[in-house]
């Protein structure tokens, strides 16, 4: 039987505050069935193109991003919170509900032309995914789509990502937030 990957992600009600309904793929990712048919989704409408990296955003996306990458033989580069990687850094601020925040990149994770793909668990508001994607084009990697397992539509994150000019690939939605 194949998974339904909507129902193999938690939900855990007033989490990090009240009101809010967290999305939880830690299940997904221990069922592996419905982690492997994630994965083949995330990456089935670039299989046989050339994607030369695969960008994930700390932390749930780097084990998505890992597993896209190697689905498409491709590299991974982390992109992460201030102040955790060693090498010379590329980094942005971005907004998030409650302030602002930043990211950074090595700065040769990707070459100027590169093709990638962003991948992360969740959009919701988009700011993190939207400060990504500036940060990549930032670099001059060609930005070929945004994918996230869940989507919650009413936020608007994933119009933002596409008002960039990037197209984004949602496999589940959730009404709220």
């Amino acid at each position: 039987m194949t998974p339904d990957l909507k129902s193999s992600i938690r939900t855990i009600p007033d989490y990090p505050k009240p009101g809010i309904l967290f999305r939880d793929i830690t299940t997904l990712l221990g069922d592996a069935r419905a982690f492997r048919r994630a994965i083949d989704e995330l990456v089935q409408p670039w299989a046989g193109t050339k994607i030369d990296m695969v960008a994930g955003m700390e932390a749930r996306g780097f084990i998505l991003g890992g597993a896209v990458a190697h689905q498409l033989s491709a590299g991974f580069a982390p992109i992460r919170k201030k102040g955790k990687l060693p090498h010379t850094k590329v980094s942005i601020a971005y907004s998030l509900e409650y302030g602002i925040d930043e990211m950074e990149m090595h700065e040769d994770a990707i070459a100027p032309g590169q093709r990638v793909i962003l991948v992360d668990d969740l959009i919701a508001t988009g700011g993190t995914a939207e400060g990504a994607v500036k940060l990549l084009k930032q670099i001059g990697a060609d930005v070929v789509a945004a994918c996230f397992v869940i989507d919650l539509p009413e936020l608007g994150g994933a119009q933002k990502i596409r008002d960039l000019g990037v197209p984004v690939r949602t496999l589940v939605s959730f009404d709220g937030h």
